[in-house]
């Protein structure tokens, strides 16, 4: 048997809609850890441990409306897809995958190793091809790794209608496209805006920075307003492997 130990203090925020006319009353525990329990993620029944740059926490899980947006259909369009392609390959196909992915380690939350399986490395590398506009694969590749993104920036104007994302290394290097992921823009107080990242362009190979990503913007979140903040997230997928580098952000205030 188990036993976890950590300290929970309870704060109760109360949020008066007045649209629907009536309150709700959320709860957030906050988590001191011990000795015997180091850190804690995930879901266990209905409550959901996390962390943010406030320490520990644990919350009631929610569960959240389907809106059914274009972005949330484009990913369940791909992993149907692909979840079709796995069951398509022949099974020296689907064993040569499941033999691969000890080549192919992950890290958890944790910092921790973690090995996928056939299919899920299968889905993984084919939809960092799909989303980076190269043709999928059936057989796993030898890691090789995608080049790493050293630096972010933006700049972005309301008036002159103009945004450009610079980045290096510059060119982009062989072999490997950039995918560009922006917010909507939001008020330049906000500063969680991991959930609203959206892929807005592609950048191919030995393209040279900046970028202009102004028309593709618009035509995504509307015209670009003064004063508003915009995240940018760039990461480099290897276009042979699939393999992604890791992200790096930055945030642009759209100037006048």
């Amino acid at each position: 048997m188990i036993y976890f130990f950590y300290q929970i203090e309870i704060s109760i925020d109360i949020i008066d809609i007045a649209s629907l006319n009536h309150k709700f009353f959320i709860a957030m525990a906050k988590i001191l850890l011990t000795a015997f329990l180091g850190d804690i993620r995930g879901k266990v029944a209905g409550t959901v441990f996390s962390k943010n740059r406030g320490g520990a926490y644990a919350r009631t899980k929610v569960t959240p409306s389907n809106p059914q947006t274009s972005a949330q259909n484009l990913v369940r369009s791909r992993l149907t897809g692909f979840s079709q392609g796995w069951r398509g390959l022949t099974q020296s196909a689907r064993d040569a995958w499941n033999a691969a992915v000890a080549s192919f380690p992950r890290t958890n939350v944790f910092g921790n190793s973690k090995i996928l399986s056939g299919h899920q490395l299968y889905i993984g590398l084919n939809s960092q091809l799909e989303a980076a506009g190269q043709s999928s694969i059936g057989t796993p590749p030898v890691p090789v790794g995608a080049p790493a993104v050293l630096t972010v920036s933006g700049s972005a104007s309301a008036g002159g209608g103009t945004f450009t994302v610079a980045y290096t290394p510059d060119p982009v290097p062989a072999d490997t496209t950039l995918i560009i992921d922006c917010t909507e823009q939001v008020s330049a107080g906000k500063n969680n805006v991991n959930s609203l990242y959206r892929q807005v362009a592609t950048v191919a190979a030995a393209a040279t920075s900046p970028y202009d990503i102004a028309a593709e913007y618009v035509a995504k979140f509307g015209s670009l307003i003064e004063g508003q903040k915009i995240g940018v997230r760039v990461r480099a997928v290897n276009n042979n492997t699939g393999e992604v580098s890791g992200a790096l952000s930055a945030s642009v205030i759209v100037a006048a």
